[in-house]
């Protein structure tokens, strides 16, 4: 994955925002909360963070190519950053980055939820 292709395919989620911060990180959020966030390294990857359950969060962190988000996971908040499609390609990072937007979204009040017609189902 790209940062253009990342973007794309966040920018499909309702309720999202998009800004660049800390350090050229391109950030999305779902009513204002942060759900997922990417970048080059400076040898040219892609690296994505995003928010994970906990069973997740051990699993992929063991992984090739994962490993707790640095900032985030040393704080204790359940979060991998992807580098390396060793062991999730592209279509399994948008299932994570899906599943961050909905674990994310799960967060905000039960009335914003209603409001904004997230997690219904």
């Amino acid at each position: 994955m790209d940062i253009k292709t990342y973007n794309a395919f966040c920018e499909t989620l309702a309720h999202t925002s998009h800004v660049v911060q800390w350090g050229g990180s391109h950030v999305w959020k779902v009513d204002g909360k942060v759900f997922a966030i990417a970048g080059d390294d400076k040898q040219g990857g892609f690296r994505c963070s995003f928010k994970v359950s906990e069973l997740a969060f051990d699993i992929l962190k063991e992984q090739p190519g994962c490993q707790g988000a640095p900032h985030l996971a040393s704080r204790g908040m359940k979060w991998i950053q992807r580098f390396s499609e060793e062991a999730v390609d592209d279509e399994a990072l948008k299932d994570y980055l899906l599943e961050s937007y909905r674990l994310v979204s799960l967060g905000l009040s039960k009335r914003r939820q209603r409001e904004l017609g997230l997690n219904q189902d």
